[in-house]
């Protein structure tokens, strides 16, 4: 499937809040960091969903259950219900269930959150590979996941009972800084069997399907904070997606992003989706303009002039690297520019 390639981003005269009719929000990094809300996430989301905007939430995170993220943004000052979070563990089970009969037993690698999806599509988890499994499911268990957990994949997988991982992100952000995600423990399992997962969480396929089938969204926004799930997991779904500054994702990664990687916008954070986005203009000379800044492509490096806020000089450089870096990803050097905007 052909798509046009992004060379910047994009402008909307109004709020994104009233563009989209859907806010598919990534938890991690975007609403919260280790269990704590992040800066103007509250009010911005109140905001939000006060002038009309659906709220879900949809996280790669299988450890824990819907009701729980429910009760847990509740208890921030988010009133959310179960139906509005979609997990990577619901996106798995399905997958799981459209491949094994009804009723089949599944090895479940992982917490609870993968146990209640399992039984949400009538699969009965079960802890052992000698307790006959059509499958094994592998999700974030968090830090306390005991070692012979991976032992029992590894011993089901070996006589051939098929394997799936609700994602596999290398990290996860947390109060302390950047842990191990469920890909870590992915390839532990991957380089003791030689055998490769199918794999459900974003970006892939089978999570934005079960995303909009249980939002029903019409005009979906996707708003993340990692350009390798939240971002190329719109592109794969052909929608539109807003990059967040207060997770993983820095502006050099940004400017270096391959086409795939690329937002349609970019904000500081969640109050991007109360207000329109600038234009980034084209100028004469080859160069971008937002705001008060100019920005181009040099011969070894982007190029940075003017003054003003430090998002629409980052908007401008985007432009200028994305166009020069075609659909390989720029690898111009970028640390002066993105040291004037203070990022």
């Amino acid at each position: 499937m052909s798509r046009s390639v992004r060379t910047r981003p994009q402008g909307s005269g109004r709020s994104l809040g009233e563009a989209y009719d859907t806010a598919l929000l990534d938890l991690d990094g975007v609403v919260y960091a280790g269990g704590n809300a992040i800066d103007h996430a509250v009010e911005s989301l109140a905001a939000a969903r006060a002038g009309g905007m659906h709220l879900a939430y949809v996280t790669n995170n299988a450890l824990r259950t819907p009701d729980t993220v429910a009760a847990h943004l509740t208890e921030l000052g988010i009133p959310t219900g179960a139906d509005d979070v979609i997990t990577s563990a619901q996106a798995v089970a399905r997958l799981i269930a459209e491949q094994v009969p009804s009723g089949s037993r599944v090895l479940v690698i992982g917490g609870d959150g993968l146990r209640v999806a399992l039984r949400e599509r009538g699969l009965e988890p079960v802890e052992s590979a000698e307790d006959d499994p059509a499958a094994v499911v592998q999700g974030f268990g968090g830090p306390e996941l005991p070692w012979g957990r991976f032992a029992e994949a590894c011993y089901a997988i070996a006589r051939g009972v098929p394997w799936y991982a609700s994602n596999t992100d290398l990290t996860i952000p947390g109060a302390r800084g950047i842990a191990p995600g469920n890909g870590a423990a992915v390839e532990v399992v991957r380089i003791a069997t030689g055998a490769e997962p199918q794999v459900a969480g974003k970006p892939l396929p089978p999570m934005h399907r079960e995303t909009i089938l249980r939002t029903g969204a019409q005009r979906p926004l996707v708003v993340g904070d990692r350009l390798d799930t939240d971002i190329e997991g719109a592109f794969n779904g052909e929608v539109d997606s807003l990059l967040v500054l207060t997770g993983v994702t820095d502006g050099a990664q940004l400017l270096a992003a391959p086409p795939r990687h690329r937002p349609t916008y970019v904000d500081a954070d969640l109050r991007g989706l109360l207000s329109g986005q600038p234009e980034v203009t084209g100028d004469a000379g080859g160069g971008f303009r937002c705001g008060g800044w100019a920005a181009s492509a040099g011969v070894e490096r982007l190029e940075l002039e003017g003054d003003g806020a430090a998002l629409d000089g980052l908007r401008a450089l985007c432009a200028a690297a994305w166009t020069a870096g075609g659909e390989e990803g720029c690898e111009l050097n970028s640390g002066k520019a993105l040291a004037r905007l203070g990022l």
